[in-house]
């Protein structure tokens, strides 16, 4: 089995992905096949792994996956697994879904994966040495290796925040100064994209020298090497296909899709068919079904709302075949978005919804929905795993709900999604949730 490792941290904002990009971007320089995990539900942090590894990242999320999918993705060829970590690496939910809460140590107790836990020292010294220990000794099937050390401000910061580590035995992995941190531009669903990044190879190739100078590489991969998961528990179950060719939506406005629900459709026998909105294409009229992912719609509604050829052909294939739209992607489904600045665009008027980001307000967890009509082969009573995170408001959603949701303590939410039957025998869906797995129950 491939040995592994998790980037993790007390919480956010202490330097996780920073030090995630480094680690791949330095070992990938070293020559090494190094394959990168997302804990959680996220889809920016994955595209930045990926042009740092050089290789797609997948997530692994133990409230939404069962333990057969886990492990299934899990089990790859490559020299050295790096996962990061979401939150502080025992943050989850209350309630325990699949396998767990979705808490990053979670998936280390799982997979035996030891944990780099990421401490921002600043404003502090030998107290630093209090948080590693109660992190090492939290949770007995959770192994913390060592710390790499963020912001140390100097010689001597160190060597008190050192001294503290010794006396508790933490053993020091790693210390960057605070000189040399590495801005990555942010917006309001999280970073800015990787493919909207400037001079993002310029970027990962400073990461990782950062990296290669101030952590001890190879330390990190002699904790990680011989750690090993025993045999996948058989099978895992596959989300099956919307359709056997799939048009994709996929530009700036519609990215975030998973890269395992890709894998997943392919691996049954689906052809994905990519278009652009943005391009004002329309759907390719070979495909027996289209799908349009979330995204960012609210940043390029003028251009969505002018795409004739897209909204033109989108309504004719919809006549006589399933679209379905997730969070982004519902909204561009629905009539109308008003942007931040109080500007209404038509959107593709299929369903009646009606969404306002000039009326901010965040929506945020893990979403349990259990269908109340088909989506493709899912058929109604299905239940579906997922997380749904945008700051929209919903000003009417006036057709049938598609599905009843709970949010992961069993409290319903009001985003129901829609579901539209078209005269011509097709049908519109759409949830503003993003699809992780199919439930076990």
């Amino acid at each position: 089995m491939t040995p592994g490792l998790i980037i993790s941290a007390p919480a956010s904002g202490s330097g996780k992905t920073t030090l995630t990009l480094g680690v791949l971007a330095a070992l990938r320089a070293r020559g090494l096949d190094v394959q990168p995990f997302k804990c959680g539900p996220d889809y920016i942090d994955p595209a930045f792994h990926a042009a740092a590894a050089g290789r797609a990242s997948f997530n692994l999320d133990a409230w939404a996956m069962g333990r057969g999918q886990l492990e299934a993705l899990a089990s790859v060829e490559a020299d050295l697994i790096v996962a990061e970590g979401a939150m502080g690496l025992f943050d989850g939910v209350a309630k325990p879904g699949e396998t767990g809460t979705g808490a990053s140590g979670d998936i280390a107790a799982l997979m035996g994966w030891p944990v780099v836990l990421v401490l921002d020292v600043s404003g502090q010294a030998q107290s630093a040495a209090a948080v590693a220990k109660g992190f090492a000794t939290l949770r007995p099937g959770v192994q913390v290796a060592g710390v790499v050390l963020n912001k140390v401000a100097s010689p001597r910061h160190e060597a008190l925040v050192r001294a503290g580590m010794e006396e508790a035995g933490i053993e020091v992995l790693g210390v960057i100064p605070r000189a040399a941190g590495i801005a990555l531009p942010e917006r309001h669903l999280g970073l800015v994209q990787a493919e909207e990044t400037d001079a993002l190879d310029k970027l990962l190739a400073e990461a990782g020298r950062i990296v290669a100078e101030h952590c001890d590489l190879d330390r990190m991969i002699s904790v990680a090497a011989g750690r090993g998961r025993g045999p996948v528990p058989g099978p895992r179950p596959r989300l099956a296909p919307p359709g056997a060719r799939i048009a994709l939506a996929r530009d700036a406005a519609f990215s975030f899709v998973y890269p395992h629900l890709i894998a997943d459709w392919r691996a049954e026998g689906a052809t994905i068919l990519p278009f652009s909105p943005l391009a004002d294409e329309a759907p390719d009229p070979s495909a027996d079904a289209c799908w349009l992912p979330g995204g960012y719609p609210e940043l390029h509604a003028g251009r969505l709302s002018a795409a004739e050829t897209f909204r033109a052909g989108l309504c004719a294939f919809a006549q006589t075949r399933p679209v379905h739209g997730e969070c982004g992607g519902y909204m561009a489904l629905g009539a109308g978005l008003v942007a931040a600045d109080g500007t209404r665009h038509a959107m593709a008027g299929l369903l009646g919804l009606e969404t306002s980001f000039a009326k901010r307000r965040m929506h945020l967890g893990y979403r349990l929905a259990r269908l109340a009509a088909p989506v493709g082969p899912l058929a109604a009573g299905t239940a579906l795993r997922g997380h749904e995170f945008h700051y929209a408001t919903i000003l009417s959603q006036p057709d049938a709900p598609l599905a009843q949701v709970v949010d992961a303590t069993g409290a319903a939410v009001p985003e129901t999604g829609s579901f539209r039957q078209m005269p011509g025998g097709g049908c519109v869906s759409g949830t503003f949730f993003h699809l992780i797995a199919e439930a076990s129950s």
